[in-house]
């Protein structure tokens, strides 16, 4: 069944995977590359209210434009298809250590994860964005890792669940025109402790926790699989951590600006108008390689 949505008709996301002939992983890293444009499922007549960031619809124009592309729906799958440490190596031609060592130093973020059943993390790359890569820079490919690198490497740093959070925070804060909203997302990957010290209020915390946006679908049966999914959604490293306290704290003082009144009301649908991601997400100390971020929806 079609709803109207600001004046056009959208589709369910269950209803829009079946139409573009996605499996439901498909369909949901599709909408968060950008690839499928989502809208807000609706607005209500609280104040402050809008659409929750884990409640959104696709336009039925949106689902009209992607079958008729010439080739669909292999083209839109291949936009979208991930691949593993091996298979991604193999895209590369060099061997899956090497492809470990370039991910471990953040040379290009994962898209996707999921917990095997050790409880250990196996992160998914998109393969156009491996291809681009090795295009782009044949000279990390063969040779001698640069010492700048291999001093990271050597010190134990892995990038990649950082690249996966500034990825996925910069797809969230691209869906909401709210503040508040825009807060909460940046709140989310704190420590509890670290938002805590910066969100004094305990309402305003209250807030940030309703308005706590859907991270990941990721099946975590057991205890080590909580953990390994909770240490991917938390930021660690102290630069990290000081990075989104910073930009927390600018946030809530833009939402107190704009929204006073956020407060008083119930959380839920934020303005349809779409707000820009804030400049900071582009800073180079966050990610070796913004131009490969997509678009929002």
């Amino acid at each position: 069944m079609t709803v109207m949505c600001d004046g056009q008709q959208t589709l369910a996301t269950g209803r829009a995977a079946r139409e573009l002939e996605l499996r439901t992983g498909e369909f949901e890293l599709a909408t968060q590359l950008g690839e499928v444009r989502t809208v807000p499922a609706g607005t209500d007549n609280r104040p402050g209210g809008g659409a929750p960031l884990n409640r959104r619809r696709v336009p039925a124009e949106e689902i009209a434009r992607l079958q008729a592309e010439p080739g669909f729906p292999d083209t839109l799958r291949e936009r979208i298809r991930t691949v593993g440490t091996t298979e991604a190596a193999e895209l590369m031609g060099i061997a899956p250590s090497r492809f470990l060592r370039l991910t471990r130093a953040g040379c290009f973020g994962p898209v996707r994860f999921y917990v095997n059943r050790y409880g250990a993390l196996v992160w998914l790359y998109l393969a156009a964005e491996v291809a681009d890569f090795a295009d782009r820079e044949p000279e990390l490919l063969r040779g001698n890792t640069p010492a700048a690198m291999r001093v990271m490497l050597d010190d134990g740093q892995d990038w990649r669940a950082r690249q996966w959070r500034g990825r996925r925070v910069a797809q969230l804060m691209g869906q909401t025109a709210d503040p508040w909203e825009s807060a909460a997302v940046i709140a989310a990957v704190l420590p509890p402790e670290e938002c805590a010290s910066v969100v004094g209020d305990p309402l305003e915390r209250s807030l940030l926790r309703r308005l706590k946006p859907h991270f990941a679908s990721v099946i975590t049966a057991t205890a080590a699989a909580r953990e390994s999914f909770e240490r991917v959604l938390t930021a660690e490293e102290f630069d990290e951590v000081l990075w989104y306290r910073v930009n927390l704290s600018r946030a809530l003082e833009e939402a107190r600006r704009e929204a006073p009144d956020r407060l008083r009301a119930a959380s839920g649908p934020s303005p349809a108008r779409r707000r820009q991601p804030p400049s900071f997400l582009n800073s180079p100390s966050w990610t070796t390689d913004t131009s490969s971020l997509p678009s929002r929806s």
